[in-house]
């Protein structure tokens, strides 16, 4: 089951900045976004747009077929 989209979803990619690494990428729901923490105090999250969300996916998708 797909989540909702709709104007409150926010995209995001999580990353460790003290490695350097992606640690994911995903998209939710404002309200459920604010509760959420990050593991770790040297990870960062940084929005982005739902084209720049939806070009990530279509170059993963890309990789995968490899």
């Amino acid at each position: 089951m797909r989540k909702k989209e709709d104007s409150e979803t926010r995209y995001f990619i999580d990353l460790d900045l003290k490695s350097g690494e992606i640690l994911s990428w995903d998209y939710d729901q404002r309200d459920r976004l604010v509760k959420q923490g990050l593991a770790k105090p040297s990870h960062h999250r940084v929005f982005i747009t739902k084209g720049q969300y939806k070009k990530l996916e279509m170059k993963y998708s890309e990789l995968s077929k490899i």
